[in-house]
């Protein structure tokens, strides 16, 4: 496998500070934020690697994964995207020292204002997550023991909010910030059940990125239709590169083997 693949960028939170991002490609870091207003260019070499096993590939299979590997791992099966699905106690999971590394960890329960108001989950820190998505706000409403446990509270609070973000809305600008804590103590209110193991006080969480100009209208870039991409870089949010051509979703092309020209 190439050591100049792509990968999801990595964020940095920072109170009142735009998220810092990184791409690494090889043992040098790159610093996005740095490049704002300038030019920036992704080539691709046409060399795919599996972001698991390191396999050759013509394509990619969730994000950066070979065929065998999307269908075998853990880390790929559908209960990764519905956790409610989870199946590890019927014995059928499909690597249950994974399962019990990754699932068996306590997850959060959160409200974020990205497109607008959703419900989400995650086992990493908050923070990390809302900025993968471009929200401008957060608020961590309850932590469960497992991933399981949180994927069935999500369900149940879809009762109540979306759990998807429009991601062309979401990188047109920043939505009307929203009351959260309000709207957290209405939902312990609408639940009546105090036995669940609410984060309190809440605390509402904000965010801002690093963007110089929101685009009028979405291009997409496309790795698989341009063998390179870029112009004026004009801002990151979520885990979208925006130029003055269009935008590109990095963590959409990972496991593709690039050169960045700056």
């Amino acid at each position: 496998m190439s050591d100049h693949t792509l990968r999801k960028m990595k964020t940095r939170y920072t109170p009142g500070q735009p998220i810092e991002y990184q791409l690494t490609l090889g043992d040098q870091p790159l610093e996005l934020n740095s490049y704002l207003e300038k030019p920036l260019t992704i080539t691709r070499t046409g060399k795919i690697f599996c972001v698991h096993c390191g396999r050759s590939l013509k394509k990619t299979f969730q994000q950066g994964y070979c065929f065998p590997c999307a269908k075998t791992l853990a880390e790929t099966d559908l209960c990764m995207m519905k956790p409610e699905l989870c199946h590890y106690a019927s014995g059928t999971c499909r690597d249950p020292d994974w399962g019990l590394q990754h699932c068996f960890k306590p997850h959060t329960i959160y409200l974020a204002n990205s497109s607008g108001l959703k419900v989400g989950i995650t086992r990493n820190r908050v923070e990390s997550r809302w900025a993968d998505q471009g929200a401008v706000q957060g608020l961590a409403l309850m932590e469960v023991a497992s991933r399981k446990e949180a994927g069935d509270m999500e369900v149940r609070l879809k009762a109540f909010f979306n759990d998807k973000t429009n991601w062309r809305q979401m990188l047109k600008g920043s939505p009307p910030l929203i009351e959260l804590e309000e709207r957290g103590e209405l939902l312990k209110s609408e639940l009546k059940d105090s036995d669940l193991p609410w984060r309190e006080p809440f605390q509402e969480v904000q965010l801002t990125y690093p963007v110089v100009k929101y685009p009028e209208k979405i291009v997409s870039l496309n790795l698989d239709r341009e063998s390179s991409v870029g112009g004026i870089l004009l801002g990151i949010k979520a885990q979208y590169l925006i130029f003055d051509t269009g935008v590109i979703n990095i963590r959409k092309f990972s496991g593709y083997e690039v050169v960045i020209d700056t």
